[in-house]
């Protein structure tokens, strides 16, 4: 989360909408993001979105359509998502 955070406005600047999601409760989102200065939201999933994108260390890129246009497994490499976003301008 803190690479993320690190570069958010670089993702900002894209307008990419960053979104952590786990099924911790809101109270532990709550602490998290107070730790970390998190300035994203995070969500607390009932499951539902673990059972369509997959469990794990996981980032998804979303286009605004709804389309999944790249997952990346793993601890995230930031200069590659950004690069992965900006290619979403060309969709």
């Amino acid at each position: 989360m803190n690479a993320f955070q690190n570069d958010i406005a670089r993702f900002e600047k894209f307008n990419a909408q960053v979104l952590g999601i786990s099924t911790d409760s809101l109270e532990t989102h709550e602490a998290f993001a107070k730790q970390l200065k998190l300035t994203f939201p995070l969500v607390v999933d009932d499951g539902t979105i673990r059972g369509i994108y997959g469990s794990g260390r996981m980032t998804h890129m979303i286009d605004q359509q709804g389309i999944v246009r790249y997952v990346q497994k793993g601890m995230p490499d930031i200069e590659r998502l950004l690069q992965e976003v900006e290619n979403l301008k060309s969709y």
